[in-house]
């Protein structure tokens, strides 16, 4: 999911229109350009079960903030503006991934256990 969704805000919004977005809700711009790397790199990266851990850490972090911008516009995410459901699930989504790791199907290889373990 935060794969695709990174790949709709490179090719469907384009990087400039994510920017603006970002400026409209009061973030800086390259905060947009910055949600494109991570979403792409850090979904392909969950996909392959690369750094799962870390990745999943971050992407929670993500979520939650999303979940507060979200926030007032109620709970369902059909709400005009996308309320803080689908972020929130997201949000603990990731968090199981983060408690719990990639286990045997990680492509990480296994010297390096200690960031997918």
């Amino acid at each position: 999911m935060f794969l695709a969704h990174g790949l709709t805000k490179l090719l469907v919004l384009t990087p400039s229109g994510t920017a603006q977005y970002f400026e409209s809700i009061g973030f800086p711009g390259f905060v947009g350009y910055l949600t494109i790397a991570f979403e792409i790199a850090g979904g392909a990266l969950l996909l392959l079960g690369i750094l799962t851990r870390i990745i999943s850490s971050l992407t929670v972090i993500q979520m939650i903030v999303i979940s507060f911008i979200h926030s007032t516009n109620g709970w369902s995410f059909s709400n005009t503006g996308g309320g803080w459901e689908y972020p929130a699930f997201m949000a603990l989504s990731a968090f199981s991934l983060a408690l719990l790791g990639t286990g045997k199907i990680s492509v990480l290889p296994q010297r390096f256990h200690l960031l997918t373990k």
